[in-house]
C-alpha cells in the first residue's frame, strides 16, 4: 500500500473532525474577505458545510468496530458515529431557528458562525476521547466556545454577566477535573482510559477516591446537576435566545459522552464508588429542578430547572451502572435535545425585535395568534412532562426499568413523584396557550416557511418517535452494548 493511501485509511475514521476544521477555516476566511458584501453568506456557507461534513462522515467515518487512532488517544467506534451524525443534524437545525432572531438583534456577524462549529469540534474531540488528555481538550474548546457565545450581544448588560458568571464557575469545574485527572494519573501511571479501568480497581486507596470525588464533581457541573446547578438558569435566561437554544441542546450530547468515557469506560472498575456519589446527585437535582421551576414566570429560566431535572434523569441511568443504565441514560438524552431543540425553537420564532417571549404571560392565547406554534409547544411540552404516547413518555420509562432491573426501588419512588410535579408547570404552559386570553399588544408570530416547516417536524418527530420507539431504542442499545 503506498504512503498516502495508507495515510488515509487510516485517518478515515477522524473525516469528522479533519472535515470540521476545514469547514471552519473556510467559513472564517470567506467571512473575512466577502461576509460585509454579501449578507447572510456566512449562515448559508456554514448550513451547507455542516451537509457535506455529515455527507463525508457517512461514506467515510463509519466502523464496523472500535478502532483506536493517534497513539491511543483518540477512539472511532459506533456510539461515536451516532453522536457525531446528531451533532451535525442538531447545530444546523439551530443555527436555521436563530438566524431571524440574530438579524433582529444585530449580532449576525460570521464569528457567531466559527464559534458555533468550534463548539461542535470540541463536541466531536469530547466524543471521540480516549485519553484523559483529549477529553480535557474536548471540554476547554467547547467551553470556551459557549462562553464566547454567551456574551456575543456586546450591547447587553445581562449577557455579559452571564458570561462573566458562566466563565468563572466554569473554571472552577475544569480546575476540579483537571485535579481529580491528575491524581488519577499519578496513582494509575497512564493517561488510556482503558489501561485506567485495569489498574484502578475496587476496592481502592483514599488518593484514587478523592480523584473520582473531583472528576464526578466537573461532570455534575458540566451537566448541570445539583448542587453545582448555579450557572444554568442565570445563563439560560441572560444569553441571547439564539444561544440558550445552542447550549441547551448539543453541548448535552458532549457532557453525556464525557460522563461515559471517564465513568463508564475509564472508571469503570471503581463503578461501585461513583454510583454512590451520584445516586444523592440525581435525587436533589430531581427535587430542586422540578420544585424550583413551579414559581417561574420566565419561560427561560423554567425551561432552565426543567433542563436540570432532566439532568436528574440522565444521572439516574449512569447510577444503574450496567450497559442498560447506559443505553437508557443515552436514549433519554436523545429525546431531550429533541424535545428542547423544538421548545426553545418556539421562543426564538415567536420572538421579535424588541420583544423576547420569554415569559410565560407572553404565551396567553397563542394558539389564537399563531396555531402551529402553541400545537408544536403543547406536544413539546407533554412530552418533556412524559405524557404517553409521546416519546418523552418511552425515555422516563426506560430510565425507570433500568433503575428496577439493578434494584433501585427508592429511586424509581422518587422519580416517578417528581414527575408529576414536573407536569405540573408543563401543562401550565399549554392552559396560558389555550384557556387564556391573549394579550392585544404581543405581535403575532411571523417566520419563514422553511424554518416553521423544519420546527413542525421537529414538533411531529416527538409523537412519531412515542408511537414506534422501536428503532431509536435498539439504536441505543446497540451502540452500547
Amino acid at each position: 500500500m503506498s504512503e498516502p493511501a495508507f495515510l488515509w485509511s487510516s485517518l478515515a475514521p477522524a473525516i469528522p473532525e479533519i472535515s470540521l476544521v476545514v469547514a471552519i477555516c473556510a467559513v472564517l476566511l470567506i467571512d473575512v474577505f466577502m461576509g460585509d458584501r454579501r449578507t447572510g453568506l456566512t449562515s448559508t456557507l456554514t448550513l451547507v458545510a455542516l451537509a457535506v461534513c455529515a455527507a463525508l462522515t457517512v461514506e467515510y467515518g463509519h466502523v464496523m468496530e472500535r478502532v483506536v487512532l493517534l497513539n491511543g488517544m483518540y477512539v472511532a467506534d459506533e456510539l461515536a458515529y451516532v453522536l457525531k451524525l446528531v451533532g451535525f443534524s442538531v447545530v444546523a437545525v439551530v443555527l436555521l431557528y436563530s438566524r431571524r432572531y440574530l438579524v433582529d438583534h444585530g449580532i449576525l456577524r460570521g464569528e457567531y458562525y466559527v464559534l458555533a462549529l468550534t463548539a461542535l469540534l470540541g463536541i466531536f474531540v469530547l466524543v471521540s476521547a480516549n485519553s484523559l488528555l483529549t477529553v480535557y481538550l474536548g471540554v476547554e474548546l467547547l467551553a470556551l466556545s459557549v462562553y464566547a457565545m454567551v456574551a456575543f450581544d456586546r450591547d447587553s448588560g445581562v449577557a455579559a454577566e452571564s458570561a462573566m458568571k458562566y466563565f468563572v464557575l466554569g473554571a472552577i469545574a475544569s480546575g476540579a477535573l483537571l485535579y481529580g485527572m491528575s491524581l488519577l494519573y499519578g496513582l494509575a501511571g497512564t493517561l488510556d482510559l482503558g489501561e485506567l479501568t485495569a489498574r484502578l480497581a475496587s476496592p481502592s486507596s483514599l488518593g484514587v477516591v478523592m480523584g473520582v470525588v473531583f472528576v464526578v464533581v466537573a461532570v455534575a457541573f458540566k451537566l448541570g446537576a445539583v448542587p453545582f446547578h448555579m450557572w444554568l438558569p442565570d445563563v439560560y435566561e441572560g444569553a441571547p435566545t439564539s444561544v440558550t437554544l445552542f447550549i441547551g441542546t448539543v453541548p448535552k450530547i458532549a457532557y453525556f459522552a464525557l460522563a461515559l468515557r471517564l465513568l463508564a469506560e475509564g472508571l469503570a472498575g471503581m463503578a461501585p464508588e461513583w454510583t454512590q456519589m451520584l445516586a444523592p446527585l440525581a435525587v436533589l437535582t430531581l427535587v430542586v429542578g422540578n420544585v424550583v421551576a413551579l414559581v417561574q414566570t420566565n419561560l427561560k429560566r423554567m425551561l432552565a430547572y426543567s433542563t436540570i431535572s432532566n439532568v436528574g434523569f440522565i444521572v439516574l441511568g449512569f447510577v444503574a451502572g450496567t450497559p442498560d443504565g447506559y443505553a437508557a441514560a443515552l436514549y433519554y438524552t436523545l429525546v431531550y435535545v429533541l424535545v428542547a431543540l423544538g421548545s426553545f425553537g418556539v421562543i426564538l420564532l415567536a420572538s421579535r425585535k424588541g420583544f423576547e417571549a420569554d415569559r410565560l404571560e407572553d404565551y396567553k392565547g397563542l394558539y389564537r395568534r399563531d396555531p402551529l406554534l402553541a400545537f408544536a409547544m403543547m406536544l413539546l411540552m407533554f412530552s418533556t412532562a412524559g405524557v404517553p404516547p409521546l416519546v418523552g413518555f418511552w425515555a422516563k420509562l426506560r430510565i425507570f426499568q433500568a433503575l428496577w432491573e439493578t434494584h433501585h426501588l427508592y429511586l424509581v419512588i422518587i422519580a416517578a413523584a417528581m414527575s408529576v410535579v414536573g407536569a405540573f408547570y408543563y401543562l401550565r404552559v399549554i392552559k396560558l396557550m389555550y384557556f387564556d386570553e391573549p394579550v392585544a399588544a404581543i405581535p403575532p408570530a411571523v417566520g419563514g416557511a422553511g424554518v416553521r416547516l423544519v420546527l413542525g417536524l421537529n414538533a411531529a418527530a416527538v409523537l412519531v418517535l412515542g408511537i414506534l420507539p422501536g428503532p431509536l431504542l435498539n439504536l441505543c442499545a446497540r451502540v452500547l452494548h
